[in-house]
């Protein structure tokens, strides 16, 4: 099975440009009222709303209650990358009690983005 998450929104450009500039996506397949990008086996879609045919389902724009999770190598060298480009970050790095260390970027919708990375156990003792 392959999987990808698809988001409902008015902004289609303005997250395909976030998610290219920010995280190194890729567009795979782009028309007028949708965009796939594609990041090595990842793959997010963002498609327009009240779109003629769509099931009723797809109609909306979905903008409450989700958040995307990107998994980086060092949190700290990401936050300083992003820093220097300008992205929306809107907290800092933090190490928490169930052994991630992570920050967030707020993504056009009002997404957040939680970048983080896995702690050893060592350090989440010291929580």
């Amino acid at each position: 099975m392959k999987m990808h998450t698809g988001f409902i929104t008015r902004n289609l450009q303005e997250c395909k440009a976030f998610y290219e500039q920010y995280f190194g996506f890729e567009v795979i397949y782009e028309v007028e009222w949708f965009v796939l990008l594609r990041k090595g086996p990842y793959e997010l879609a963002f498609m327009q709303p009240e779109l003629p045919g769509q099931h009723r389902l797809f109609q909306p724009v979905f903008s409450q209650g989700i958040w995307l999770a990107m998994e980086v190598g060092d949190v700290d060298a990401e936050y300083q990358r992003l820093s220097e480009t300008g992205a929306p970050i809107v907290t800092k790095p933090k190490n928490e009690a169930w052994g991630d260390r992570h920050f967030v970027v707020e993504d056009p919708n009002g997404m957040g983005v939680d970048v983080y990375m896995r702690l050893p156990v060592e350090e989440t003792e010291k929580v």
